[in-house]
């Protein structure tokens, strides 16, 4: 379960076992949308490295940028997630499509994009 207590600080800690997340309201940390593409962008990452890890290669160097487009309802909405990655020249065409092809399986990304079928409740407790 993931929890947090609202107080009138701009800070938001978010508790998940024995983990904490901060986020910020002000612009001293990620707010929970900045994080919530940070996580796209990790989990490309996660992904990388676990393709790497099956062809028995270093994952050092790649280098992965994210950035999200907003959609027509402004800056809040997300029309699109551009995923770029730069690969150190030791790595071959095959290994290359390899490892994309993995990033494009991210478990975050895919999430999202099933998303209508996500059923989201707030209910008072």
């Amino acid at each position: 379960m993931y929890s947090t207590v609202v107080d009138n600080t701009p800070v938001i800690q978010v508790t998940a076992g024995k983990h904490v997340a901060s986020y910020a309201t002000n612009g001293s940390q990620m707010n929970p949308l900045e994080a919530f593409y940070a996580a796209l962008a990790a989990c490309a990452a996660v992904y990388a490295k676990k393709s790497c890890k099956e062809l028995g290669l270093p994952a050092e160097g790649i280098e992965i940028g994210c950035k999200p487009f907003a959609g027509k309802a402004g800056p809040l909405s997300l029309a699109k997630f551009k995923t770029e990655v730069h690969f150190p020249e030791r790595f071959t065409t095959e290994q290359k499509a390899q490892i994309l092809n993995a990033i494009v399986h991210c478990a975050v990304k895919e999430i999202v994009q099933d998303g209508p079928n996500v059923e989201f409740s707030v209910v008072e407790v």
